[in-house]
């Protein structure tokens, strides 16, 4: 009952991909079918035709018959070839498209998600396992294609073997034959016709049991195969080059080559299939073999009893060992059904990951005096996974307009003010208020749509210049390249031939530009501007530019945000002496607020620590005041 059990679930499994693929592949199951229906169709259609001409050749000799049969044979199997043949392109063809297409299944659920589940661990580990499961094995998803055309190929193929094999138990020995006439007795074509479905179910079962062997060697192989992905490959990445070249780490690669060989002949699964299970597969291979002979023996008795003529054993003989390889293929396909399901699993544990954020209703008021007010009310947060609280009974308030400035040193909660401010995470105790309005009240989207955030770790895509700063296909280039020019990058923008044409990176254009990291910065810091959100929010984004290069944009973008309220985290305190306010954040809490003169001037306290332990080593370069 058991077995039954999980049987169903594996083929519920398997029908959900089959439905999941083709949502981002409508044509690829059609194709497969039609190929699979040729691919089954074929051996039977061959067997048909040669045992009409043998029959012919072997009874009446006509020639008219025999052309007719000739042309027939050619003309019908020569079409099914090229059929199948356009088919297979097609399929082939589809298929290699579907390894990309599928993606589109994660990323929609990558996009959809909320941020904090995003954020977690546990989901990119799992999405790691279902690509190194496909990598190694074509496990989960991609193993689809090779079930369906072993069930469809061997569902046809069945219903073909039997209409041309059925006359083989039902034609009788002719009355006169001897001890061949045995063979007219039902009992005995039933018993030769359970040995041989008999002997292609065993077999197929046999083979089955060895398909174990991947399940039970499933996690050496991934991680042979993440050591293949890194280490194969590290040579080819240009941010690890120099330092490969100067500390001789390819002898380190070679090394976890040498000593991880996943795949090997003395690997765990090596040694799988060297045992038992290996023994049980030969087996499965052999009972084929014995299976054959029994049909030729069968086949052969009968016709030497006169039952039938050469060409009917052609054709039986042929359409008979056709059939005991669909039987095979459709017993072996449930081993493979059951240890392809917990990789399914896998997959759609990730794609039915829930978003728990409540997105809210309220509209977000479009105001033109952008007079938005935000207050923290006694927040208190802690990231998933972790017994210690970022912010802790944290309160504060925004105001319009103004220049914030946010301190402290690592891991004080700095970024977490952000992530929350932008709800990218909720709280699990307090409140933040948007004009007195729980922000969770507040749709989503048109929430997101107040900020213009660039952090530490942004990134660029490898799409034109243009593209990057208004993200999005279509846009304003004079909006765009007036960002740009804000942000400090008018010069290089002018020296470039194309443009806001130009191509980020080299990706995917030969003629991409290679960007510095501090060109990189002053694009993203164009994209914030580009948005033109009330608040604009910067985490340390120009950690890639030396200090003089920084205090320049800093001191220009004062100007350029206007009546916006920007929000500053810089390690280097004095790119905050411009803001109006500086809050000084230490194990969650705000500990210390007001003008840089004011907290520069208390003794003692966590601001002025911070900095004179930077102004000694700006002293002799640059003047601190």
């Amino acid at each position: 009952m058991e077995d039954k059990v999980m049987f169903r679930h594996s083929v519920s499994l398997h029908l959900r991909g089959i439905r999941e693929l083709h949502k981002v592949s409508a044509g690829f199951f059609p194709i497969l079918t039609l190929y699979c229906v040729f691919n089954a169709v074929i051996p039977y259609v061959t067997v048909f035709f040669s045992a009409q001409i043998l029959k012919e050749l072997a009874t009446g000799r006509q020639a008219e018959v025999l052309w007719k049969w000739v042309i027939i044979s050619v003309l019908g199997i020569g079409a099914a070839a090229i059929g199948k043949a356009f088919l297979y392109r097609r399929y082939q063809t589809l298929l290699s498209d579907l390894y990309g297409r599928k993606e589109i299944l994660f990323i929609r659920k990558m996009f959809s998600l909320d941020f904090s589940e995003l954020d977690k661990q546990e989901t990119h580990d799992l999405r790691s396992q279902i690509q190194q499961d496909e990598n190694w094995g074509s496990w989960g998803l991609m193993k689809l294609d090779e079930i369906y055309m072993s069930f469809v190929t061997g569902v046809i193929g069945l219903i073909c073997g039997i209409s041309l094999t059925v006359s083989l138990f039902t034609s009788p020995v002719p009355e006169g034959s001897g001890w061949l006439t045995v063979l007219n007795h039902p009992g005995f074509a039933l018993v030769f016709a359970g040995l041989i479905a008999a002997g292609s179910i065993l077999a197929g079962k046999l083979t089955a049991v060895s398909m174990k062997g991947w399940g039970q060697c499933a996690e050496d192989a991934t991680f042979g195969n993440r050591l293949f992905s890194h280490f194969g490959f590290i040579c080819m990445d240009t941010a690890r080059s120099v330092d490969i070249r100067m500390s001789d780490q390819h002898a380190l690669a070679a090394s976890y080559f040498r000593l991880n060989n996943a795949f090997g002949a003395d690997s765990a699964l090596g040694k799988i299939f060297r045992g038992r299970i290996g023994i049980v597969s030969s087996l499965g291979a052999c009972v084929i073999p014995l299976v054959t002979g029994l049909i030729y023996l069968f086949t052969c008795l009968k016709a030497r009893g006169g039952a039938f003529d050469v060409g009917s054993i052609t054709q039986y003989v042929g359409a008979a060992t056709a059939m005991t390889n669909n039987i095979h293929a459709l017993t072996e396909l449930t081993g493979l059904l059951k240890t392809n399901a917990p990789y399914l699993e896998n997959t759609f544990a990730f794609l039915d990951i829930r978003s728990a954020m409540y997105q809210g209703s309220l509209t977000t008021e479009k105001r033109a005096d952008r007079n938005y007010n935000v207050e923290f009310r006694d927040v208190s947060f802690r990231y998933p996974g972790s017994d210690r609280w970022a912010l802790r009974h944290f309160s504060m308030k925004l105001q319009v307009g103004k220049r914030l400035a946010i301190v402290g040193e690592n891991g004080s909660g700095k970024t977490t003010f952000i992530k929350l401010l932008c709800r990218l995470y909720d709280p699990q105790e307090g409140q933040i208020l948007l004009n007195g309005i729980d922000i969770r009240k507040y749709n989503y989207r048109d929430y997101m749509d107040i900020f213009s955030v660039v952090f530490q770790d942004f990134q660029l895509v490898s799409q034109p210049l243009g593209n990057n700063v208004a993200g999005s296909m279509n846009y304003d280039r004079e909006r765009a390249q007036k960002a740009l020019a804000d942000a400090g990058f008018g010069d290089r923008l002018s020296a470039m031939e194309k443009g806001l044409n130009t191509m980020l990176y080299k990706n995917l254009d030969e003629d991409g530009v290679e960007i510095s990291g501090g060109e990189a910065q002053k694009i993203a810091l164009a994209r914030a501007l580009y948005k033109d959100a009330p608040f604009i929010i910067l985490d340390e984004p120009t950690a890639a530019l030396d200090p003089i290069a920084e205090a320049e944009i800093y001191a220009k973008f004062n100007d350029i945000a206007g009546d916006k309220t920007a929000v500053y985290i810089s390690h280097r305190l004095s790119s905050c002496k411009f803001c109006d306010e500086i809050a000084v954040f230490h194990e969650g809490q705000i500990i210390q607020q007001g003008t840089h003169e004011e907290l520069v001037a208390i003794e003692g306290g966590k601001y002025h620590e911070l900095w004179t332990a930077q102004a000694q080593y700006y002293a002799g370069h640059f003047r601190i005041q």
